[in-house]
């Protein structure tokens, strides 16, 4: 691990500091040893860090788009640059293999790329005036100080795709990530105060309080918007907190993605959409295949295929060449795993591959046969190695199991039939459909969920407008 972006305390108004003596330490999965002491910032530091961008607010807000945009560029440079350096840190702290990490790392860029040019973009309007003698236009302004709260399984990205078009929009930012792997988010901090920033736009605050800390983010008036990638039930509580500053939120919360596959469908297609779509990052993933859901026609198949995919994957350190299959990012992963495990068995399920922990954070890439509706996993969201199996017979059928779930973030089905894929793709509840396609996430598309996967967009030109307010202006008495 590269030393120099190696950074263990928060960084605030262009300073990186600490408050007092408490620490926590940032375990690697794969092996459990400790890679670095973080300072722990508490409540009095997110708040410190909150007037520290509420004080640079009004001076960047002032700033061109083409200047903004000019440090963005240059942060992107800095991430390209150093993304060999940036994927291993990543892999050693939340453990995926180092190829997904540097795919990472690539994408989280893209998100900088983009809403820099974006930024330039920010266009209102000049709207037909109802009377003679008076002109309406309408004009975008950043949003104000923006809190963004970014989970470990993505430790780059999810941080670039809230930030990216907040600092585009002209609004200054509070990064908080996780405190299973800050070490990332530290390193792109530094990156951007080499970029240029001016003290106070971009902070970080690192602590292991998340609850207190959210908390303070939601009942400050200064903090105008809140970006949060969680679970649904933190996403609730930090509605709640924010009911009565009337914030801004936008949520990505969980998900129960279905994965159709038709009797019409390219099997191998749907298999390789499969693999990558299930297993990516160990299944750790927002946007992973919960349930799949097979017509009973060619269920035998796809099994067979899939099976035969899975027991080709690689499993061990994250670091060595050629691993598919990292570990899951702690103890309490595979305690949980285990259990859906259990519980599938007990009502009726058939372990067709795999099915066991392998010691420390490990657990084998599985394929259950069998699913159905009363397991848990059917209910909950999986977040591991585990691929059930459902069995459908009717095209109604498939649309009512894959919408039968308070979530509706992404959703894949595989089908040769035009008529049947624009059918299927309008009747699935779900803010994001892959059509014969198992790898939707880019930074040109809106990314985000209905229902109870949240509210709210990120990536494309959608996602810098959660950082705008709209203001219309009326001149009257123009004579």
């Amino acid at each position: 691990m590269n030393k120099s972006l190696l950074f263990d305390r928060s960084y605030v108004n262009g300073q990186w500091t600490k408050e007092g003596t408490a620490s926590f330490e940032v375990m690697n999965p794969a092996n459990g040893e400790t890679l670095a002491t973080v300072a722990d910032g508490d409540v009095i530091m997110t708040k410190k860090a909150i007037e520290a961008a509420d004080r640079a607010f009004k001076p960047w807000s002032k700033t061109t788009a083409k200047y903004r945009a000019s440090i963005l560029e240059k942060w992107n440079d800095l991430i390209i640059a150093h993304s060999d350096e940036l994927a291993d840190i990543m892999t050693l702290e939340c453990g995926k293999p180092l190829a997904e990490s540097k795919g990472e790392v690539a994408y989280g860029a893209s998100f900088i790329k983009w809403f820099a040019e974006e930024g330039k973009r920010i266009y209102g309007d000049v709207i037909p005036p109802h009377t003679e003698n008076r002109r309406i236009v309408v004009i975008k302004q950043p949003i104000g100080v923006v809190a963004a709260m970014t989970p470990w399984n993505f430790p780059l990205a999810m941080i670039t795709r809230k930030v990216g078009p907040a600092l585009a929009a002209g609004c200054t930012v509070i990064i908080r990530p996780t405190c299973e792997a800050p070490l990332t988010a530290l390193a792109l901090v530094h990156l951007a105060e080499q970029a240029g920033f001016p003290p106070g736009v971009v902070n970080i605050v690192v602590g292991s309080d998340s609850a207190a800390m959210g908390k303070v983010f939601c009942e400050s008036e200064l903090v105008k918007k809140i970006s949060f990638t969680g679970s649904t039930k933190i996403g609730q509580i930090l509605m709640a907190q924010s009911s009565n500053s009337l914030k801004k939120l936008s949520l990505e919360l969980g998900g129960n993605a279905p994965f159709i596959v038709f009797e019409d469908a390219d099997i191998d297609q749907a298999v390789a959409g499969a693999m990558v779509s299930k297993f990516r990052n160990a299944g750790q993933t927002c946007v992973c295949v919960n349930r799949f859901l097979i017509h009973e026609k060619v269920y035998d198949e796809f099994t067979a295929k899939l099976c035969k995919a899975v027991s080709e994957l690689k499993i061990g350190n994250g670091l060595d060449e050629g691993i598919n299959i990292g570990p899951l990012i702690n103890k309490n992963a595979v305690k949980k795993i285990t259990q859906f495990v259990e519980d599938a068995k007990a009502k009726g399920g058939t372990i067709l591959i795999g099915g066991n922990a392998l010691g420390n954070c490990y657990f084998e890439p599985t394929v259950i046969g069998n699913a159905s509706k009363e397991m848990l996993f059917s209910s909950e969201e999986i977040f591991g190695p585990i691929a059930p199996i459902y069995k459908f017979s009717s095209d109604e059928q498939a649309i009512q199991m894959a919408n039968d779930t308070i979530y509706g973030l992404a959703s894949y089905f595989y089908s040769q039939n035009v008529a049947r894929c624009w059918k299927v793709a309008e009747a699935l509840e779900y803010g994001m459909v892959g059509i014969n396609e198992g790898l939707i996430s880019t930074e040109v598309a809106p990314f985000g969920g209905v229902k109870s996967s949240g509210q709210g967009r990120e990536g494309s030109k959608y996602g810098i407008e959660d950082y705008l307010e709209i203001k219309y202006m009326c001149f009257g008495n123009i004579i």
